[in-house]
């Protein structure tokens, strides 16, 4: 699979090839100030088929967390493009930043529901889980 996307403003654009290992949406207090009060949709991507095809991101740590995730957006328009997380060997693609956002299909599991506010909607059947799921073994 292929998937192609940017930035707001077009400045920022990325090509992201490989199978989405997971479809989800992220209901943590963090995604919702990114993404202005709704869950967060994304993908996980390998990220030897991800690379920026025009532009540079910029990107935010927050130092006063342990093992603080780094989330990439334009410094243009603020557009958050990918987030990186300590440990994880896959990138978190934003599924609203792709050319064809409907290629995100449906999310495969809610996770940090701990923090669902009461407008967020899950859809029936899809899992649900207060912080991340259970590691596989």
């Amino acid at each position: 699979m292929r998937l192609e996307g940017g930035c707001y403003c077009g400045k920022l654009r990325f090509s992201a090839e490989g199978e989405p290992i997971l479809r989800a949406q992220c209901h943590c207090r963090e995604c919702q100030y990114i993404s202005g009060g709704a869950p967060n949709m994304f993908l996980l991507m390998p990220p030897d088929g991800f690379k920026y095809t025009a532009g540079a991101p910029k990107a935010y740590r927050r130092s006063d967390i342990e093992n603080a995730v780094t989330r990439e957006f334009c410094a243009e328009c603020g557009t958050h493009i990918t987030t990186r997380r300590p440990g994880l060997a896959y990138i978190i693609l934003k599924a609203g930043v792709l050319d064809e956002p409907a290629r995100f299909g449906l999310p495969q599991m809610a996770i940090f529901t701990c923090d669902k506010q009461p407008f967020h909607q899950i859809a029936e059947g899809v899992a649900q889980f207060e912080g991340l799921p259970p590691q596989r073994g």
